[in-house]
C-alpha cells in the first residue's frame, strides 16, 4: 500500500470511527425514548472514571494486550521511561492513533459508561465508583510526585543535598 493509499484508509477509519460515535449516540438517545438527565455528582464520577479508563487503555501495562494489535510501546527519547506509539499504516494506524491518545479513548469509556447510566445504571455505577476512585488516587499520586519534583528541584538549586 502506498503512502497516499494509507493515509486515505485511515481517514476513512476516523470517518467510520465518528459516524459509529454519532450513531450511537442517536439510537440510543433515541431508543431511551424519555427525556433522561444526567445528574451533576453522575458527571463528576464519569468525568474521573473517563480520565482513568483514558490513562488504563493507553498507558497501563495491564491493557497492553488490547493495544498490541494497533500500538507499541518504545524507549521514550526523552530516556524518562516507555512511550505509546501507532503501529502500522492505514487503519491500523488510525486505531493506533485513538487507543494511544487517553483523551480519545476517554471520549469513547465516557460515552458508554452515559450510554450504561441510561440502560443499566446499577451496574454502571459500581464500575463508576471504581474507576472514579482510582482516578483520584492516580491524580493525587501526581500531584504527589509533582510536590516532590519540585521541592527537589528546589532543593537542587540553592545547593541543599537533603
Amino acid at each position: 500500500m502506498s503512502e497516499e493509499e494509507a493515509k486515505v484508509q485511515q481517514r476513512a477509519t476516523y470517518v467510520t470511527l465518528i459516524g459509529v460515535f454519532t450513531t450511537l449516540l442517536g439510537v440510543l438517545s433515541f431508543k431511551k425514548g424519555r427525556e433522561w438527565r444526567l445528574k451533576p455528582f453522575d458527571l463528576v464520577l464519569l468525568s474521573l472514571s473517563a480520565f482513568r479508563a483514558g490513562h488504563l487503555i493507553a498507558y497501563d501495562k495491564v491493557a497492553e494486550p488490547l493495544r498490541h494489535p494497533f500500538t507499541e510501546t518504545q524507549q521514550d527519547p526523552s530516556g524518562a521511561g516507555d512511550t505509546v506509539v501507532p503501529k502500522g499504516s492505514g487503519a491500523q494506524k488510525a486505531l493506533g492513533e485513538l487507543v494511544a491518545c487517553p483523551t480519545c479513548v476517554g471520549t469513547w469509556v465516557g460515552a458508554f459508561l452515559t450510554y450504561g447510566l441510561m440502560f443499566l445504571p446499577g451496574p454502571t455505577r459500581v464500575l463508576l465508583a471504581i474507576l472514579s476512585a482510582t482516578g483520584v488516587a492516580e491524580l493525587l499520586h501526581s500531584l504527589g510526585e509533582t510536590l516532590k519534583w519540585n521541592g527537589q528541584l528546589a532543593r537542587n538549586r540553592s545547593g541543599s543535598d537533603s
